[in-house]
């Protein structure tokens, strides 16, 4: 699959992702199954100030649907450089969504 690179998708729920105020930018990069959900490798997503991983899964399957909930339910997420599964976690400048990896 060729690197497509999406950095305008901003995001807009009634849990005011994307409304005006504080916010802040976050780099999601996406592998394997979950850059097949998402359509791109990485994109940026707009969130309010100190969201969770948890608002930035929402904010993604609302963008991309359920292929995207499906790969988040089973994934791993890195955020600056740390793995974690833990979506109270705040969300930080760069997140990895990381689905389960196949082979041996």
């Amino acid at each position: 699959m060729g690197e497509i690179v999406s950095n305008e998708n901003r995001v807009s729920n009634e849990n005011g992702i994307g409304v005006t105020g504080e916010s802040t930018s976050v780099s999601v990069r996406y592998f394997a199954a979950a850059a097949e959900a998402a359509g791109c490798s990485k994109e940026s997503v707009e969130l309010p100030g100190r969201a969770t991983l948890a608002v930035l899964a929402e904010a993604l399957e609302q963008r991309h649907g359920a292929p995207m909930a499906r790969v988040l339910s089973v994934a791993a997420f890195l955020v600056d450089s740390e793995l974690t599964r833990d979506r109270s976690r705040p969300a930080g400048g760069q997140v990895d969504v990381l689905p389960p990896f196949a082979g041996g």
